[in-house]
């Protein structure tokens, strides 16, 4: 069984630009000041989601492993 992943979004990063709601719909919603936020936070990997956080413009999108924090997006250098 794979590790669960918490996915955030940054809302001082975030600029509403959509593109994570465009390409994984079911999976982050823009609330009415347009700032993003998942659907399920806690949750199995996804590869949409993952796709929508490598595509966020500004990097918004952060994915770590539920059980001990240990990034998985964007990884450590």
């Amino acid at each position: 069984m794979a590790d669960r992943w918490h996915v955030e979004v940054d809302r001082g990063l975030c600029i509403g630009s959509g593109m994570c709601v465009g390409g994984a719909p079911d999976e982050f919603r823009l609330d009415a000041a347009r700032q993003s936020h998942p659907v399920t936070p806690d949750r199995e990997p996804c590869e949409e989601v993952l796709t929508a956080a490598e595509n966020c413009p500004v990097e918004a999108i952060s994915i770590t492993l539920a059980a001990t924090g240990e990034p998985v997006f964007p990884p450590e250098d």
